[in-house]
């Protein structure tokens, strides 16, 4: 609780149910990220104490996972507070529920903006840290403003065409009446999960095997979802590691009674191959083909580059080095980026 009287933390705990197991035998990437989401809009609206929107998700590595029956902590820290807009520090943890202590399983940066009942971003009360460890949390957050928006950038700057060869999987689906949010749009944490589900299907059509994701990065919100528009969600392998696959999802959605779908959300996941035991492998090194092939791929290599420089964000070598032989084993790093 702060000294304004609002709390700026928010730590929601349940049980792993055996319905958010997936395709990967245990809680899957896209239901974390939806948890997130929840926990982070919950200390976003305590805050603003108004109705507010996904913008932005940093980069999050997903480390040991999360299986059914364990108790879940997903606490939410609100760190730094721009004009309209929340940074807040999320952290997954889980662990046995008959006792002992919980083990931290991912965490990263999600940055909520306050809205009014027009739609358009409105001012929240500011934040100022008071002990040493809030201080450090909103440096950390300030460090990370000039790289994230340098992602956004590049990302911004790519064009995508049927002009790539490269594996491409496209989902089309309507959004549903349970998809809704609060404020009647489609949940951010609901597009994150479409997100991976998308990725795992394009990341194992590629490689043959079972896959799963081991991060997402820059998951950019541009516009809201409306329930019953028709969704698009398009995900397709830009870049290999020796055992990541880098695959860009696209997230587009419009009215089925018109012709025109825009993007809503964009982001990039890596996901590995596992073989029957669970243990990640490598996988066939893409080779770009098409001149998109060849800028894509410069691209991915690109973001990863800039995600480097974050203070304190050390990638894993199976995310920066090319796909052979003399690559490093993957990591399940729980590392925290822009």
């Amino acid at each position: 609780m702060t000294e304004s009287g609002r709390p700026n933390s928010v730590t929601l705990r349940f049980l792993a149910a055996p319905t958010d197991v997936g395709h990967s035998g245990s809680v899957d990437a896209g239901t974390v990220l939806e948890w997130v989401d929840k926990a982070a809009y919950a200390a976003a609206v305590g805050w603003a104490k108004s109705y507010c929107v996904t913008a932005y998700v940093g980069n999050i590595h997903f480390a040991d996972p999360v299986n059914s029956g364990d108790m879940v902590e997903v606490e939410a820290t609100i760190v730094y507070t721009g004009r309209s807009s929340m940074h807040i520090h999320t952290v997954v943890s889980s662990g046995d529920p008959k006792g002992g202590p919980a083990t931290m399983r991912s965490q990263c940066m999600v940055i909520f903006v306050a809205v009014g009942a027009d739609g358009k971003p409105i001012p929240v009360q500011q934040f100022e840290p008071a002990t040493p460890a809030e201080i450090e949390q909103r440096d950390h957050a300030l460090a990370r403003i000039k790289v994230r928006e340098q992602i956004v950038e590049a990302m911004n700057r790519q064009e995508y065409t049927d002009a790539g060869t490269a594996e491409r999987v496209t989902l089309r689906f309507m959004a549903a009446p349970t998809d809704v949010n609060w404020g009647g749009k489609v949940h951010g944490g609901i597009v994150m999960k479409w997100i991976d589900e998308a990725a795992y299907v394009c990341a194992s059509r590629y490689c043959g095997r079972d896959t799963v994701a081991v991060f997402s990065g820059g998951v950019r919100f541009y516009r809201p979802l409306l329930i019953g528009h028709v969704v698009e969600v398009e995900a397709r392998l830009v870049y290999t590691g020796t055992k990541g696959m880098h695959i860009a999802v696209h997230v587009r959605s419009g009215d089925p009674k018109g012709r025109e779908l825009n993007l809503t959300t964009y982001c990039l996941t890596v996901m590995v191959a596992r073989d029957d035991e669970g243990n990640s492998v490598p996988v066939p090194a893409w080779v770009p083909v098409s001149e998109e092939d060849k800028r894509l791929h410069a691209h991915a290599r690109e973001l990863l580059e800039i995600r480097g420089t974050a203070p304190g964000n050390r990638l894993p070598n199976h995310l920066l080095a090319a796909a052979g032989p003399a690559g490093s084993a993957a990591s399940r790093s729980g590392s925290e980026g822009p």
